[in-house]
């Protein structure tokens, strides 16, 4: 347990629990775009999808645990990874070189981080925390993006969605060991493409719901 202890606690070991964390999420992620395009075909075909959701009862509280602990653990490791750069490095570099395959994502990694941090809150407080008592998933979803302010926050937190997993996905293979020069394109290539299919994917939706609501 010692071995594990230290394992976890070195800087390896928190890039490796970012790694398979944020694996994790990208997972959830296109599970749950998966499901919400079923609003696509009407609004029985999305309430059928909450309700088969619903149906599943304690799977469903088990992965809500295990997603909520994954998340605790990637926040405070990343947290502590951020801070541990800046006391590492405490006066910043001059010029901001994009040299090295510095891009967007992985130079606005923490803050895009903590964006989505307070996205994933509002989210849950509109859409899982509200009383659903006499209505449907599909009403509460047509009721909340009939704001135009609300629809626009969404598709702005989906392109910072984009921008943060375009980078996370292939820095996590990358750490847990898949880094090979005939490969690396590839998985960066798959990174990006995931990336905007999950920023069009799930920032499309608010948009079309605001027209048909």
């Amino acid at each position: 347990m010692n071995w594990l202890t230290k394992t976890l606690g070195s800087s390896i070991g928190k890039k490796l629990m970012m790694a398979v964390t944020g694996l994790s999420f990208c997972g959830f992620l296109a599970v749950h775009l998966a499901g919400n395009l079923t609003i696509y075909g009407g609004k029985d075909a999305f309430n059928s999808y909450a309700e088969h959701l619903h149906s599943l009862g304690p799977l469903i509280t088990a992965a809500e645990i295990v997603l909520l602990v994954f998340a605790l653990v990637h926040v405070l490791t990343g947290l502590t990874l951020f801070y541990q750069n800046l006391a590492a490095r405490p006066v910043r570099y001059r010029i901001n070189r994009s040299a090295g395959g510095r891009t967007i994502g992985s130079g606005t990694m923490p803050y895009t981080g903590i964006f989505l941090l307070i996205f994933v809150v509002l989210h849950l407080m509109n859409f899982h925390f509200v009383d659903k008592t006499d209505t449907t998933i599909y009403n509460l979803v047509s009721a909340a993006f009939s704001r135009p302010l609300l629809v626009v926050f969404y598709i702005v937190a989906m392109v910072v969605a984009a921008i943060h997993v375009s980078h996370g996905l292939w820095s996590a293979f990358q750490t847990m060991g898949a880094s090979h020069p005939k490969y690396t394109p590839f998985i960066k290539a798959l990174s990006t493409v995931f990336a905007i299919l999950v920023g069009i994917g799930f920032g499309f939706l608010p948009i079309y719901i605001s027209i048909i609501a």
